[in-house]
């Protein structure tokens, strides 16, 4: 008998209508979905934190169809940053960089070329902003020499700088 009552319950509330609503994310969302996503979620979920804290929007046809004006708009610009990011790293691979530091007659620095001084001998070569965080050097260089030096100027599109470093004494 219990397993039958069950089974009503559970058609009734299909019948009522409370299936889960859709609604359109407006920021990231952990766990439920990206920025612009249309998603499933329960109606309490919607009305107690998402709406409250302006996470998400109900998912109408007005709203579904700026969504997708904004997910199109938003492309168009990451395929422009990426080309321009191409650009930039195809500008650096022909890059020569000459940084001077003080060193002693065995070629060794008094200190040392990190990667802020590589991204600020980009920025006043070529004028392109690299963040220090996106030059990848696995130690400081120490030594008078010539190294290859990888910049990853946006996600997945790197250049590798040619770096000279040479001594003053």
């Amino acid at each position: 008998m219990g397993i039958a009552a069950t089974g009503v319950t559970a058609a009734t509330a299909t019948a009522t209508g409370s299936a889960m609503p859709s609604v359109i994310l407006l920021k990231d969302v952990e766990n439920v979905g990206e920025r612009g996503a249309v998603v499933d979620v329960s109606k309490g979920y919607f009305r107690n934190f998402l709406e409250p804290r302006k996470l998400a929007q109900p998912a109408t046809k007005g709203a579904l169809a700026a969504a997708e004006r904004l997910q199109e708009v938003a492309a168009k610009a990451q395929e422009q940053t990426l080309a321009q990011a191409r650009e930039s790293a195809e500008q650096l691979d022909r890059t020569v960089l000459t940084i001077s530091q003080q060193a002693g007659d065995d070629g060794r620095l008094f200190g040392s070329v990190t990667n802020q001084d590589i991204a600020d001998a980009i920025k006043e070569a070529r004028g392109i902003t690299v963040d220090k965080r996106k030059v990848h050097l696995e130690d400081p260089i120490k030594n008078v020499g010539t190294y290859q030096v990888v910049v990853e100027v946006a996600d997945g599109v790197t250049a590798t700088v040619k770096t000279m470093v040479n001594g003053q004494s």
